[in-house]
């Protein structure tokens, strides 16, 4: 038995490229945190080292997805690395790097409130 192919009514589209956040991948935020002092500061951890401050976001927002600038602190790499998880490797948990961070986080909106990049609203 011979088969016929398949025909279409009508030709298939192309799909539409996946979206792009509507979020800019450097925010003015973003870019104030270089250069800065880290203010996480873990005893033992800390580099000091202001060229390698970065904006160190909260953690869970979900997975795939980033807290807002406004929920995030001036990190140096050491310090932004042991809130990414290396805080297992000194032998801290989640509630000492969530105090840490909290900390770290009201500390940098301070700053942020100060050079004019957050408002408070009243």
């Amino acid at each position: 038995m011979k088969r016929t192919p398949l025909k279409r009514k009508t030709q298939l589209k192309a799909k539409a490229p996946m979206k792009k956040s509507s979020r800019p991948k450097m925010t003015k935020i973003r870019m104030s945190a270089k250069g800065q002092h880290c203010m996480v500061q873990v005893p033992g951890v800390c580099n000091g080292n202001p060229e390698t401050t970065v904006l160190a976001h909260r953690n869970g927002a979900g997975m795939g997805c980033k807290a807002d600038d406004r929920e995030a602190a001036y990190a140096c790499s050491d310090c932004h690395e042991w809130l990414d998880g290396g805080y297992v490797r000194y032998g801290a948990d989640r509630f000492e790097r969530d105090a840490y961070h909290g900390q770290a986080i009201f500390r940098t909106q301070q700053m942020l409130i100060e050079q004019g990049l957050m408002e408070v609203a009243a």
